[in-house]
């Protein structure tokens, strides 16, 4: 069988209709945080929401899809993903109040511009959105927090999509949610969400400024990084077991241990995705071999180590 049969690209039928960016084999390292990974078979950018459930319905049902936000809570393989990825980040934008305590807030805003637009708003506690390097697409999969604040304890409901292009309203409490869990329906993804907030006179802007400050002192901000590598075990914090272990600086290639906060990885340069996940791995074994404590990798790990497609 050739290369091009068994390419994902060639059994999708693409609307004639369909608005959006199509592109094939783009390199994921142009959309992540690390500034590494393989090629996605299939990248697509919606023109809107209408517009991605036509092409959600022009899939094959056994074609995997990945959603991709911008790319910080993510290593991406050095062979890249067979797969189609959507990209939310720059097509889902919406975000309006709602009324004196709500607000409305698409997948693909980033939780940055969230915590400056509710402290314009006088809303609050938002200001700890700013800490999290991401969209709220990817802070509403995970339970995103950061500063003590956590992204579950704001939503009322939220819109999501199917595989069928079917747009559906869900209250928070169809979700399980824990400490950077979240658990619905299958095959869901997350289109939205409406959040509450309380009413403030605090300076919000100014909160966030002095958030933003601490973090700049405390982590390695400016540097490829995915943010942290691992949830905090019950009890402890990750950093501290890692500095702990003297892995601090501690490097495999170009991923290096920041010197500056332990619990993020860096890319120096020419870092590969087959460096930081050996790393990961280095780290998490290390730990477990000096504390007995398990580290559980924050960071999701996709895609194949090398491309494998099969040629004449």
């Amino acid at each position: 069988m050739n290369a091009l049969a068994m390419h994902p690209a060639s059994s999708i039928t693409l609307p004639a209709n369909l608005q959006g960016r199509v592109m094939f084999d783009e390199p994921l390292a142009r959309h992540t945080s690390w500034r590494v990974g393989g090629p996605a078979d299939v990248f697509f950018t919606p023109a809107d929401k209408q517009d991605l459930a036509l092409f959600l319905r022009s899939l094959p049902a056994d074609l995997p899809v990945f959603w991709l936000g911008l790319g910080s809570n993510v290593l991406v393989r050095d062979g890249g993903l067979r797969a189609v990825v959507i990209e939310t980040h720059g097509a889902l934008n919406d975000l309006q109040r709602l009324s004196d305590t709500e607000v409305w807030c698409d997948a693909g805003v980033t939780c940055a511009k969230l915590a400056k637009q509710c402290a314009r708003w006088n809303l609050g506690p938002a200001e700890f959105f700013a800490g999290i390097p991401g969209t709220l697409g990817g802070a509403l999969a995970m339970n995103a927090g950061a500063f003590g604040g956590e992204t579950w304890r704001h939503v009322v409901e939220v819109e999501t999509i199917n595989r069928h292009g079917e747009i559906r309203r869900r209250l928070a409490g169809d979700y399980e949610v824990a400490y950077r869990h979240v658990r619905g329906p299958q095959e869901e993804w997350f289109l939205g969400a409406q959040l509450s907030f309380a009413e403030s006179d605090a300076d919000g802007e100014a909160a966030i400024r002095a958030l933003l400050a601490r973090r700049k002192e405390s982590q390695p901000i400016g540097e490829p990084s995915c943010g942290s590598v691992f949830t905090n075990p019950p009890g402890q914090h990750a950093a501290r077991l890692i500095e702990s272990a003297g892995l601090k600086g501690f490097h495999i290639g170009d991923a290096r241990v920041s010197t500056k906060h332990a619990n993020f990885i860096i890319n120096e340069g020419a870092a590969t995705a087959s460096d930081l996940e050996q790393l990961i791995q280095y780290v998490k074994t290390t730990v477990q071999q000096q504390f007995g404590v398990e580290l559980i990798p924050e960071v999701r790990i996709v895609g194949e180590k090398q491309i494998s497609r099969e040629a004449e």
